[in-house]
């Protein structure tokens, strides 16, 4: 079944599904943290014109939303914001070739993020977004990020409940940033020089909270969780996460980046292309020692298996007999959106009896671990990881695969050594 036309940039909370008949429908479903508190803006069947259903969610059924939402403050958000106002900043960076450069994922962060701070309810009843910029200044600034930081609630009983939303408040305070820099650039004469959103000094959690820190698998949870995932049928996700530990990829690429083409394509068999669109980095990966001998077997046999079926596009899809289309289709969405592949994760993470708190990410974490404990040098890590140093030079593509092949075959080795050494319990 060949999916519709997805050309165009579908609205929020919205998304396509295949039919038993074989069609496309689309289907308007509000976030679950929405349901819970009442929204009156309800699931709805949008039908399978692509068109009808753009139009119906965008004004009708998202304005709605958002008026809940902030309590009727966006219904005074004009269609055409008056010049030099803070929704025409918003305006100009959006519709500015930067903003069509910014990936779909930090594009909803940063619409979320500006909408919270222009839909801010100030004391005189307007709204943040309607002030002339050039009237804004860094108090004023500060002052809004202190009321944005914390969120009042009402609970079951009727008490006001206060909760910080920090992460949130921050990132509002980085989107306006980089719009005031953007809006700046293209209307220099009407966007004041000096950014009041600029070295706000925003602090990554509240003073005396302790770091927060993704929590790292071991490698008896990696094998444990790839046998449960092989279990319950979701085979392509069990394979992504070794390949995340043993390459030491970022969910989202693994799952958004990495194509057939990049794995042993004919011009370089004995390679894998590793990229990073989070730097820009990419580099081939050689898959066997200076002796021929693989350098990861296990994770090869399953690629190899995997390419045997799939001709073109992204390797890892949604393999498991139980999927709604008939289509293996990519666990990531069009929006670049995962969040079907966490709760399978999760899912997979419960029935292996494994600490609720690991996601996938946990995986790249505990490659990193293995190949710290492996005595691998800084170099080694960052060629492997491909990350960024003021003191690596940007041509090294021999010294890499040199680290490379080293740092694999440290890594086998120790593990190896591990699994020999009897456990205490046997003892």
């Amino acid at each position: 079944m060949k999916p519709p036309d997805t050309a165009s940039k579908f609205p929020r909370y919205c998304r396509r599904k295949p039919l038993k008949s074989g069609r496309w429908a689309y289907f308007f479903e509000p976030p679950t943290w929405a349901r819970k508190q009442s929204c009156p803006v309800k699931a709805e069947a949008l039908g399978a014109e692509r068109l009808a259903a753009i139009e119906r969610a965008e004004n009708v059924l998202l304005p709605a939303f958002d008026s809940w939402r902030s309590r009727g403050l966006t219904d005074m958000v004009p269609a055409f914001p008056v010049p030099g106002t803070f929704d025409w900043l918003v305006r100009v960076f959006k519709t500015h070739q930067k903003w069509k450069e910014i990936d779909h994922k930090t594009q909803r962060f940063y619409e979320q993020g500006l909408a919270l701070f222009a839909n801010h309810k100030l004391k005189d009843g307007s709204r943040a977004g309607s002030k002339q910029i050039t009237d804004f200044t860094k108090g004023f600034v500060d002052a809004i990020y202190a009321k944005l930081l914390v969120v009042e609630n009402e609970d079951a009983n009727g008490n006001i409940v206060k909760r910080e939303r920090r992460r949130f408040a921050n990132a509002a305070m980085t989107a306006c940033r980089r719009a005031w820099f953007v809006g700046q650039r293209a209307q220099e004469t009407k966007v004041p020089q000096i950014n009041p959103f600029s070295r706000m000094g925003l602090k990554t959690r509240a003073p005396g909270q302790p770091a927060r820190e993704t929590p790292t698998a071991t490698w008896d949870e990696l094998i444990a969780f790839r046998m449960t995932a092989k279990k319950l049928g979701y085979s392509s996700v069990g394979t992504a996460a070794l390949l995340t530990w043993e390459w030491l990829q970022r969910e989202e690429h693994v799952f958004g980046a990495f194509e057939i083409s990049h794995y042993r394509p004919k011009e370089r068999p004995n390679s894998v292309k590793i990229v990073h669109p989070k730097n820009g980095e990419e580099a081939w990966w050689p898959l066997f020692d200076e002796t021929g001998e693989p350098l990861f077997p296990e994770l090869m046999a399953e690629l190899d298996a995997i390419k045997e079926t799939t001709v073109l596009g992204l390797i890892f899809r949604r393999d498991h007999k139980h999927r709604r289309s008939h289509m293996p289709l990519p666990w990531i969405t069009e929006r670049k959106d995962l969040r079907y592949l966490r709760s399978v994760v999760k899912k997979i993470v419960a029935a292996a009896g494994l600490r609720t708190e690991l996601s996938f990410t946990s995986f790249r974490h505990g490659g990193f671990t293995e190949g710290a404990d492996s005595d691998l040098t800084d170099a080694e890590l960052r060629a492997a990881a491909r990350h960024r140093s003021t003191r690596q030079l940007p041509t090294y593509a021999k010294r890499t695969r040199k680290q490379l092949i080293s740092g694999s075959k440290k890594r086998r080795e120790e593990r190896t050594k591990a699994a020999l050494v009897p456990s205490r319990d046997n003892t």
